[in-house]
C-alpha cells in the first residue's frame, strides 16, 4: 500500500512566531514528528505541506519532501486540516501519478508523537477493510459532562439534562460517567475517506490509545517547556 505522511506546517502562527520550526532540542519542530513517521514500516512518502518557501527548504534539510507550494488560501488560520490534506493527496495524484491508499495527518505541533503510534493507526486499517479511518485518542483532560457554555448572562451546562439522562451532572464524580476520550497526534484516512467522500473520518473509526503523557499539543511557550521535560524523560528512560 502507498501510505503517505502529510506535516501541515503553515507559516503564520500567531501563538508563537515560526512555531513550526522553532528549535527544540536542537531540531525545528516539524522534524520531531516527520523523523517518526521516516522511521514507520509502512510510510512510504513523508512531505511538507507549507505556504513557506524557508519551512520547505528545513523540511528538506531533513530529508523531508515539499513538492509544492500549498495555495495562500489554504494557509489561513480558519482553513480546517481537510483542506491541505485534500490539496496535498490529489496534488500528487493528479502532478505526479502517485496515488495513496493511506493518508496520514501528521501535526508538527505533536512531537512526542512516536513511530508506534503511527504504525499503529496505519496496522488498524490494513486488518480492518470496513474502517474508513483511525486515529489516536487519550482520556479527555475534562468530562463533557461537566462542561458549560454561556447564554447570555449565565451559564448553562453544555450538555443538557435530557442528553446526558443525569440531574446536576456537572457535580457528580466523573467515576459515575461513560468513558471520554479526546483526538491527538495521528489520523490515518483511506483515500476513499479523505477523496471520494471529502471526510476526516468516516463512519467506521478505529482507534489507538495513548498515554496521557504522550498527549502534547504544543500552542504556547509553556507547552514548549513541557514538551523539553517529557522528551527528556523519554530520552534518560531509552
Amino acid at each position: 500500500m502507498n501510505v503517505l505522511g502529510v506535516i501541515g506546517a503553515r507559516s503564520g502562527s500567531k501563538t508563537i512566531q515560526n512555531k513550526n520550526i522553532k528549535l527544540l532540542f536542537g531540531k525545528p519542530l516539524l522534524v520531531w514528528i516527520a523523523e517518526a513517521a521516516k522511521n514507520s514500516q509502512y510510510v512510504n512518502r513523508v512531505i511538507v505541506s507549507t505556504d513557506s518557501p524557508a519551512y520547505a527548504e528545513i523540511a528538506k534539510q531533513y530529508a523531508i519532501e515539499a513538492p509544492f507550494m500549498r495555495p495562500a488560501e489554504l494557509a489561513e488560520d480558519h482553513v480546517p486540516d481537510f483542506d491541505y490534506l485534500y490539496h496535498a493527496a490529489t496534488w500528487l495524484h493528479e502532478n505526479e501519478g502517485w496515488k495513496a491508499d493511506i493518508i496520514l495527518r501528521l501535526p508538527p505541533t505533536s512531537p512526542l508523537c512516536t513511530t508506534e503510534h503511527i504504525d499503529a493507526c496505519v496496522k488498524l486499517l490494513m486488518d480492518d477493510p470496513e474502517a474508513d479511518s483511525s486515529r489516536t485518542i487519550t482520556p479527555a483532560s475534562k468530562h463533557p459532562y461537566k462542561l458549560w457554555r454561556i447564554n447570555g448572562n449565565y451559564i448553562e451546562p453544555f450538555l443538557s439534562e435530557e442528553y446526558t439522562g443525569l440531574k446536576d451532572a456537572h457535580n457528580m464524580p466523573r467515576q459515575a460517567f461513560p468513558k471520554a476520550f479526546q483526538h491527538v497526534d495521528v489520523i490515518a484516512l483511506r483515500w476513499k475517506t479523505l477523496v471520494d467522500d471529502k471526510s476526516m473520518a468516516g463512519k467506521k473509526i478505529r482507534f489507538h490509545e495513548i498515554p496521557k503523557m504522550n498527549a502534547i499539543d504544543i500552542d504556547t511557550e509553556a507547552d514548549f517547556k513541557i514538551a523539553e521535560e517529557l522528551l527528556k524523560k523519554r530520552m534518560h528512560a531509552e
